[in-house]
């Protein structure tokens, strides 16, 4: 089977690049805008940074933001209705993964309305036709959601989240601008880059790897873990630089798929509303630990990219070890913590169940088990 790398048409990167917004609507020949954004970014004034590009522009939109931030099936079925009633043909997704999942679900239901229940689109669906275009604005340096080709929804009834994966949800044009980052508090600084440090990890040891995704990897691990603790105290270059990494790291997994640091990420989102950054990071080395065997020299190279000194003069479990303790110490330096009070004990079946059944599992290099997940979330508590 061959290989498959998907990006975006065009993305544009650094200083001032949401003023292109207005050239490719216009090249585009788009004629109005669902903007689709959170409420608390419209009330932070962030979102009007775009909306003043599109009014200095004359270009014509409407504003979406019944988003949440783990967003649900029924935040997706009003915005559908929102788009159709706006009589927009293009939308302008201005926020983190909460925005952007929620405006593919809407780019992809407008355009394929059998899948208009929402949990049809869950996992690979056989959708016929591209999302309505989409221009992404990321807010965050840790989804890379304006880069790849999944999406996920918090279906409450059934207190899970569910994956979707679907070529036709990618972003026709990613805004990669740092000064759209610049308002992130520290906290949210620090779990989204986590996010996409896990995700730089994960495709880099994902069953499906290879040398391309590998390059990306192991260049984002490198970026982000140089550059995250300048973000996270609010320095230019620390903002550049994690706006470049997470969106790297993006190109890569989007193309080879995540594993069960993700999977359980997931799951802790969807029963404790934890934040999807924070599950992440504190999943990230003990999933780590428990892959190590199934990894080749694959952490030797992490390691370094970590900035550990010294990896080829290592031992295999020294060099495991290092890059396992080189994540842990970024972690707490961010200020991500390692514990999670609200698991109970007899809360491990379902999380397990939910975090096996999920669509990044298989992708883990080492293959799990429910027995093995309880066992994985237990080190939590």
């Amino acid at each position: 089977m061959a290989d498959r790398i998907m990006l975006n048409q065009t993305s544009y990167h650094g200083t001032d690049a949401i003023l292109e917004i207005a050239n490719e609507a216009k090249a585009q020949g788009f004629q109005k805008a669902l903007v689709c954004s959170d409420p608390d970014l419209i009330e932070f004034g962030v979102t009007s940074k775009v909306t003043d590009v599109l009014d200095k522009n004359g270009l014509s939109y409407e504003v979406y933001s019944d988003i949440k931030a783990n967003p649900t099936i029924e935040n997706v079925q009003n915005g559908v209705r929102a788009f159709r009633a706006s009589g927009a043909d293009y939308i302008v997704a201005i926020g983190g993964g909460s925005s952007m999942d929620t405006a593919k679900a809407i780019g992809i239901i407008a355009a394929n309305p059998e899948f208009a229940d929402v949990r049809s689109l869950e996992g690979v669906a056989p959708t016929k036709h591209p999302s309505v275009p989409i221009i992404a604005v990321p807010t965050t340096a840790g989804t890379a959601a304006e880069v790849t080709i999944n999406y996920v929804i918090t279906d409450l009834e059934k207190k899970r989240k569910f994956v979707c994966v679907d070529p036709h949800d990618m972003p026709i044009v990613a805004i990669v601008d740092p000064q759209m980052m610049a308002s992130m508090p520290k906290g949210l600084t620090a779990s989204t880059g986590m996010d996409a440090l896990t995700h730089a990890i994960e495709g880099y040891t994902t069953k499906a790897a290879w040398e391309m995704t590998d390059m990306f990897h192991i260049k984002a691990i490198e970026i982000i873990a140089r550059s995250l603790r300048g973000a996270v105290a609010n320095t230019p270059e620390g903002r550049k630089d994690m706006a470049l990494g997470q969106y790297i790291a993006g190109m890569g997994f989007s193309n080879v798929g995540l594993g069960i640091a993700h999977s359980m990420a997931h799951t802790l989102g969807a029963v404790y509303d934890t934040p999807h950054g924070v599950a992440c990071a504190m999943m990230l080395p003990i999933v780590m630990e428990y892959n190590a065997a199934c990894t080749g020299e694959k952490y030797r190279e992490i390691a370094r990219a970590m900035g550990v000194k010294g990896v080829d003069g290592m031992s295999q479990d020294e060099y495991r070890r290092a890059a396992v303790d080189a994540v842990k110490q970024l972690s707490a330096d961010v200020g991500i913590p390692s514990k999670l009070e609200a698991i109970r004990e007899e809360d491990l079946p379902f999380l397990a169940e939910s975090a096996f059944a999920d669509a990044c599992c298989p992708g883990n290099p080492r293959d799990t088990s429910v027995e093995d997940l309880k066992a994985l979330f237990r080190k939590l508590m």
